[in-house]
């Protein structure tokens, strides 16, 4: 086992948009003082090449996945590209990452795909992909407070995944917490998580943005420390999702990576992960990335597709992809330029292509949440168009766990889904206890 060398690694803040100046990673700040745009963590390259790419790969392949504090978990066992100067007491893990990648060969053969898999990233602590940002999060807010930070808790805004996460990770650090959310359009099973972690949950009478306005303003008044993905530190965990891709694939760079978005965070941080990759000898390109969006909530689809670089707000309407119903996405820059990077397409799926994409997903032996299932429409959509081509290695990413959209799934079965044909229902059936009526229930079906 690799130990960890004190070497003088570091990251900090800077401006997104080039402003001059820097900030302590500590510091609870979340937007450049000069332009009020939005901050990045930075890192010294220069510093990190004192290893070649071949010894960064073997130092990441000697930690994946081993019970040593903390490199068992997918985020800090890369410690030196996520946090470098987090001390081990200070690290909040909970064995985060390392999630499956799940070679969807029969679903992808129905597509006529030969090499289609399925990043898995909802089999983490609280369900979601939400656990990668958060750890790192948690464990700078845990730091600062050791260092003197006052702040009464750690607050976010969410659709769901990002406050089960946070008060996971609160919890498990003895941090108050504090999650605005939107009432009634979250499941039951994520409505449940930060309440069994004892958090403050607040419900409002308003939608995503809406929670965002009013967390943000309790950020600026110094009232609580912000955990929303406006937030650098989230995008630093997140970015690991690509790196153990690629490190998945024994260091090769798949074609594309379809990624569902709603705040569009995810995609800034997938391509930090694969530039910090490239500028470290790891990897000589890029894939392409695809920024998939419900057809409801689809901001940057209608910037992107219009030619535009600057996404406007819009009134995100209702859509059973729940987490990513956002209509003023905050990392929208980020996701902008990671689109420029990586030779990037957005496209979206209405509530009828998600629900049967999912569908099919699952008869295949996948469990769907319906986020995915917007990330499978658009793979399908780019699949019937000739964009997505047979030979290409293909990655969609799986936001969460399926089991925590439990009504989701019984809508559909029953038919219950307003606009949607349910075209692959398969409710129960109920018969007395009777022998012939089951073996006859049995011929009807397989016979």
């Amino acid at each position: 086992m690799a130990i960890f060398r004190a070497v003088p690694y570091s990251a900090e803040f800077r401006c997104f948009a080039g402003c001059p100046g820097s900030f302590p990673v500590t510091r609870p700040i979340y937007r450049c003082p000069k332009c009020d745009g939005l901050l990045e963590v930075v890192h010294d390259i220069e510093a990190l090449r004192d290893r070649s790419g071949p010894s960064w790969m073997r130092l990441f392949d000697e930690r994946y996945r081993v019970n040593a504090w903390p490199y068992g978990s997918g985020v800090w066992g890369k410690r030196e590209w996520v946090m470098p100067q987090m001390p081990d007491d200070g690290i909040v893990s909970m064995y985060e990452g390392g999630t499956n990648l799940f070679w969807a060969d029969r679903y992808g053969k129905q597509l006529g795909l030969a090499d289609l898999w399925v990043k898995l990233c909802g089999n983490s602590h609280s369900g979601s992909f939400k656990d990668l940002g958060m750890t790192v999060l948690v464990s700078v807010v845990n730091q600062a407070i050791r260092e003197g930070l006052k702040v009464k808790a750690i607050a976010c805004a969410s659709t769901g995944d990002t406050s089960a996460s946070l008060a996971a990770y609160g919890a498990a650090a003895g941090l108050p917490v504090v999650v605005l959310l939107p009432r009634g359009k979250i499941s039951t099973a994520q409505l449940v998580q930060p309440l069994a972690h004892g958090a403050l949950v607040l419900g409002l009478d308003t939608d995503f943005d809406g929670c965002m306005e009013i967390v943000q303003r309790l950020a600026a008044e110094g009232t609580v420390y912000l955990a929303n993905s406006m937030n650098p530190l989230r995008l630093e965990g997140q970015k690991t999702v690509g790196l153990e891709i690629v490190q998945q694939f024994d260091w090769q760079v798949p074609d594309w990576i379809i990624l569902p978005s709603g705040n569009l965070g995810n995609a800034s941080a997938l391509h930090a992960g694969f530039r910090m990759m490239r500028e470290l000898g790891i990897i000589s390109r890029f894939p392409r990335l695809v920024v998939a969006q419900a057809e409801n909530a689809n901001p940057l689809y209608r910037a992107w597709n219009a030619g535009k670089r600057t996404v406007d707000a819009i009134q995100a309407k209702p859509t059973l992809a729940t987490a990513i119903q956002i209509g003023n996405p905050v990392s929208a820059p980020r996701a902008v330029a990671a689109l420029e990077a990586m030779n990037g397409i957005v496209e979206q799926a209405s509530e009828e292509e998600l629900c049967e994409a999912a569908a099919r997903a699952d008869r295949t032996g996948m469990y769907t949440c319906p986020h995915t299932a917007v990330g499978l429409a658009v793979l399908e959509k780019l699949v019937a168009r000739g964009v997505i081509q047979r030979e290409h290695k293909v990655v969609c990413v799986s936001t969460a766990a399926g089991l925590k959209f439990t009504e989701f799934k019984v809508r559909y079965h029953e038919r219950g889904i307003e606009g949607v044909s349910s075209q692959k229902a398969n409710p129960p059936v109920y018969l007395p206890a009777d022998f012939g009526k089951v073996v006859d229930a049995i011929a009807k079906r397989f016979d």
